[in-house]
């Protein structure tokens, strides 16, 4: 007989939730929304219509104060139809299927958690973003009111391999440069043109020297434009995704991305920010606040450490701000984002222990 943990995981795993999807995204809010309430959350929700933002509250019991503050998401890269192919399967310690690390799991895992938690707590406010896979573009607002009222904030992305937590997090973000050009016909006058395609390569020439000597990945991972070859191409466009270790270059990358201007005069070049996840690096909060955490696991057998992580995520914002934030309470597995995605049974059972003990006992170890 699974544990409620795992039960609840299977439900959330045959419910595919793809990001942009509002549909199957509902679907999904709907089962968390009941099981949160059932766990003793007020449930409300921020709308988008590419998929609500959920939001959680449990009143404080006895400890008065700033909430604590979970982030996660309900929102993965899976489309629908993924379980045809990758479906869900239990085999000894491995639970695979989509989405089973990034990061239902989690989301399975802190429900138990308070529903087995006892008084004292502080408030608990839970933000599950739909959009996170791609940046959190409609949810960033959100996260970063939530986090400047917080105490703390605890990430329940997926650690690192083998369980340890997550104190920092590269700069993410995801640009658009956009080219307007004039259209002309090709062969009878091709001056009287200006090409957009053109224009986007000498563009993209100029990214690579910003981006060189410095400790920055600068990715084109889309390009786009034109019609047809006897026309010049009035647009194109092409996305690029960036990620940083420092502030200061974060700032002179994107500073110099925005200046970019024109080759040809009578183009005309932009750059639109699509998601923005500002550098968390690691920090007195953070760190305090691990410690803190380390204390917690060690009063219940368990044995945590912490790192900065390559990837980002919405803790980058709080992060940022200053908020002591730790990520990676998520159980452990691997696989994010491939078709190898698993999770650790028996890491949904230790998270499941660790987040109850830090709800209640988080408080008591300052």
């Amino acid at each position: 007989m699974p544990s409620p943990a795992i039960a609840a995981l299977h439900r959330y795993t045959l419910a595919e939730s793809p990001t942009g999807d509002p549909r199957a995204l509902a679907a999904l809010a709907e089962m968390l929304e009941s099981d949160a309430a059932a766990a003793g959350f007020g449930t409300a929700r921020e709308p988008h219509p590419t998929g609500d933002h959920l939001v959680w509250t449990l009143p404080a019991r006895g400890v008065p104060g700033a909430p604590l503050l979970f982030l996660t998401h309900y929102d993965t890269v899976w489309p629908v139809g993924t379980l045809a192919g990758m479906p869900w399967t239990v085999d000894g310690d491995v639970i695979r299927g989509p989405g089973v690390y990034d990061t239902k799991a989690g989301i399975a895992a802190l429900l138990a958690a308070v529903a087995a938690a006892e008084a004292p707590h502080p408030e608990i406010r839970v933000i599950v973003v739909a959009d996170e896979e791609i940046g959190s573009p409609t949810a960033t607002g959100l996260v970063t009111a939530e986090g400047r009222r917080a105490s703390a904030v605890l990430g329940m992305e997926p650690p690192h391999p083998g369980g340890d937590l997550k104190t920092g997090r590269r700069g993410s973000t995801r640009a658009r440069i956009e080219v307007t050009g004039v259209e002309a016909h090709a062969a009878l006058d091709p001056d009287a043109g200006a090409n957009a395609i053109d224009e986007l390569v000498d563009q993209l020439l100029r990214v690579r020297e910003i981006g060189a000597g410095r400790p920055v990945l600068v990715n084109t991972g889309t390009i786009a434009g034109g019609g047809r070859t006897n026309v010049v191409a009035g647009r194109a466009h092409a996305d690029l995704g960036l990620r940083f270790a420092d502030p200061a270059d974060e700032r002179a990358v994107l500073g110099e991305l925005a200046a970019l201007r024109p080759v040809r005069s009578s183009a005309t070049v932009t750059l639109r920010l699509l998601s923005h996840r500002p550098t968390w690096q690691p920090g007195a909060g953070g760190d305090e606040l691990l410690a803190r955490i380390g204390s917690v696991a060690a009063g219940i057998g368990q044995t945590l450490a912490g790192r900065p992580a390559d990837g980002a995520a919405d803790t980058n914002t709080t992060g940022a701000l200053g908020r002591p934030t730790v990520d990676g309470l998520a159980p452990r597995g691997g696989g994010a984002h491939a078709r190898t995605e698993w999770v650790s049974a028996a890491g949904v059972a230790e998270r499941t222990a660790l987040l109850t003990a830090l709800i209640t006992g988080l408080h008591r170890s300052t």
